[in-house]
């Protein structure tokens, strides 16, 4: 997720069938904000800005009985300037006992920072690759979401890690800048082979598993990894886990999805998660290959209500379908492709929210998953203000960073919107090229990335779709006044107020049903570019009822439609407004009026400025005072006063 990322963690989830939201949904978003308060108070160390991490192996010695861990972490890193030492994030209550390069100890220090500061032995050039390993141990303290838990299920230990998103230092020495992924890992994890009970103990972390070593009473299990991964993604798990797979045929390549399963909760597993196949190919059709598959998918269950998009294997509290679409959905929008800073965390948690959404309209149809859509538009605008894009302001506000409202639901809601706007061929293939892009593939993205990306591909601009939707806040409420004046012609008037002043008109494609006197049905939809906008169509049928968006693709609220008998009162009178005016000033013309200049004047004569038409107006500039303000038109010019305040 990007910033890394982001995701974050996600939580989520839709219940089984959509028709009904999870109630638990809230409740563990808001469990996230709060138990993201102490990582989030962590930002980017400057101090690690001079390398960039090219490979970690990671050896843990571990014991879920034990709320204790030691390692050797070889990192091999390659110099951005010329560097005398390096500094890594790790929590100061874990302690280095040595750091080596090539059997030769170095020196360094532990700061009340969190910082390992080590000193190199010659300076080491801009664009040389090097390594080293840290052997540390401690007990780490665990802190936000849980970043190294040792706990108990039904009586059997059990130990898990869970970073997002800066809780990595925190059991073990990395770089915890969110856009520095790791090209590639190997991680090998040591335990006791046996819990107190007797009970093989089964190590989980990302990637493939290579094999296992029995050691005496020890057992060590090897992953590797091959795809960038940013540290928070990293995890691991130990515990007596079931452990069972799906096959997935992936176009003659196939893979495994394996779950990692306690043993008291095989059974409802093994009945729940046959359906992450079917979401697994849904995904894959809709957008591209899953990003990992000569690799692994996998579940690990663990002790914490939500799940965790770890990548190639999320962590999961339950096994709700909702939640397996939702942290699947993050393998592509997260892992794949993580948002670029915190701002942008809707890239992560907008698309999964919405990738579980498609997973009701694919696998239950259209009915429930226009309840889901109502649902969901009815959360984004249970308040009138909020923008899915954070601003400075919100950066630091934990709870507006995993704010269900927008980052989740109405970032969601937006890519919907998105895809009525340009049409599933063009949404679809948009979001392909944007995993694929090579400057952000297995990389990093921001908003206007995905902006440009879609606009290329569809040859749409965007640029006020997103001012309004994403970055600026609140949602509309529609005005529709419709009129039959012929038998075969149909006249609407579609206007909106605006539950928030950052925007002042939203442009919006916008669905109507004309329901006929004999049972005949017709959709329409109306590009809504300007206020109080009037469109005319032709119709065969005697129109008897209009539904405002039947199909629940619009965020918007308290819409009405009335019957206007008056065909006269739908054209609107030339009129200019607010007056007076001293921001933004707007011009409302009737239907077929064209305006080609507008010159403005003050009591003296003077011309102040001379400019082509627009529907709004930029006034903040002019003098206070009275204006003339003269328009000319194709039936003449038309004069008005102005008020500048």
């Amino acid at each position: 997720m990007r910033l890394f990322l982001r995701s974050l963690i996600i939580l989520v989830s839709y219940c089984s069938f959509g028709q009904t939201l999870d109630p638990s949904f809230n409740s563990i978003r808001e469990a996230e904000a709060k138990a993201a308060l102490n990582r989030m108070q962590f930002r980017a160390n400057p101090n690690t800005g001079n390398y960039d991490v090219k490979y970690h192996r990671l050896e843990f010695n571990v014991d879920p009985t034990q709320a204790q861990i030691n390692g050797d972490v070889t990192t091999y890193f390659e110099a951005k300037s010329p560097m005398n030492e390096i500094t890594f994030d790790l929590a100061n209550n874990m302690i280095v006992s040595q750091v080596l390069q090539r059997g030769n100890p170095l020196a360094y220090t532990q700061n009340a920072n969190d910082e390992l500061v080590i000193t190199l032995p010659a300076t080491q050039n801009a664009g040389v690759l090097d390594s080293l390993t840290v052997s540390y141990s401690g007990n780490p303290v665990s802190s936000g979401f849980g970043s190294f838990e040792v706990n108990t299920h039904s009586g059997k230990p059990v130990l898990w890690t869970l970073s997002e998103p800066y809780g990595a230092k925190g059991w073990w020495p990395c770089k915890q800048d969110l856009i520095d992924k790791i090209e590639e890992i190997d991680v090998y994890i040591t335990s006791p082979q046996f819990n107190p009970d007797g009970d093989e103990y089964v190590s989980v972390s990302n990637g493939l598993e290579q094999g296992q070593v029995i050691n005496g009473s020890n057992k060590t299990t090897h992953f590797h990894h091959q795809y960038p991964i940013p540290a928070y993604l990293i995890a691991i798990a130990v515990t007596n886990y079931s452990v069972y797979s799906h096959n997935v045929p992936n176009n003659g390549n196939p893979f495994e999805i394996v779950n990692y399963v306690y043993p008291e909760n095989l059974a409802n597993a093994q009945n729940s998660t046959p359906v992450t196949v079917d979401i697994m190919n849904l995904f894959s059709n809709l957008f591209q290959e899953y990003p990992f598959s000569d690799e692994k998918y996998g579940h690990a269950q663990f002790g914490w209500g939500g799940g965790m998009e770890h990548t190639t294997v999320s962590f999961m509290g339950g096994f709700g379908r909702g939640l397996i679409a939702h942290e699947l959905a993050h393998q592509w929008f997260g892992d794949k492709v993580t948002c670029g800073s915190w701002k942008d965390i809707w890239l992560n948690e907008g698309f999964a929210t919405y990738l579980s959404g498609l997973t009701v309209e694919n696998l239950d149809g259209n009915d429930d998953f226009r309840s889901w859509k109502q649902q969901t538009v009815n959360y984004i605008t249970s308040q009138p203000d909020g923008a899915v894009y954070l601003s400075d302001t919100d950066t630091l506000s934990v709870g507006r960073i995993f704010s269900g409202r927008l980052s989740y639901d109405k970032g969601a809601m937006v890519l919907h919107m998105l895809r009525k706007k340009l049409g599933d061929t063009d949404f679809y293939q948009g979001l392909q090229n944007y995993l694929n892009d090579p400057d952000h593939a297995y990389g990093y993205a921001k908003t206007a990335d995905l902006m440009n990306i879609l606009q290329a591909t569809s040859g749409t601009d965007l640029t006020e779709f997103f001012n309004d939707w994403i970055y600026n806040q609140g949602y509309p409420t529609y005005s529709i006044q419709w009129h039959q004046p012929t038998a075969a012609e149909f006249a609407v008037r579609i206007s909106q107020t605006q539950s928030h002043p950052s925007v002042s008109f939203f442009e919006a494609p916008v669905p109507l049903r004309l329901i006929g006197t004999q049972g005949e049905v017709i959709d329409m939809v109306f590009d809504n570019t300007v206020n109080q906008e009037l469109f005319t169509r032709t119709v065969n049928f005697t129109v008897a009822n209009v539904i405002f968006d039947p199909e629940s693709d619009l965020i918007s609220r308290d819409n009405s439609v009335e019957l206007n008998v008056n065909e006269q009162s739908l054209e609107l009178p030339f009129k200019i407004f607010p007056n007076p005016a001293s921001q933004t000033l707007y011009i409302q013309k009737p239907e077929g009026m064209v305006i080609s200049e507008v010159r403005i004047y003050n009591t003296l004569g003077q011309l102040l400025s001379q400019s082509s038409f627009t529907p709004v107006m930029d006034v903040s500039h002019l003098s206070t005072g009275l204006l003339m303000l003269q328009f000319e038109t194709n039936t003449g010019t038309i004069t008005k006063s102005l008020l500048k305040n």
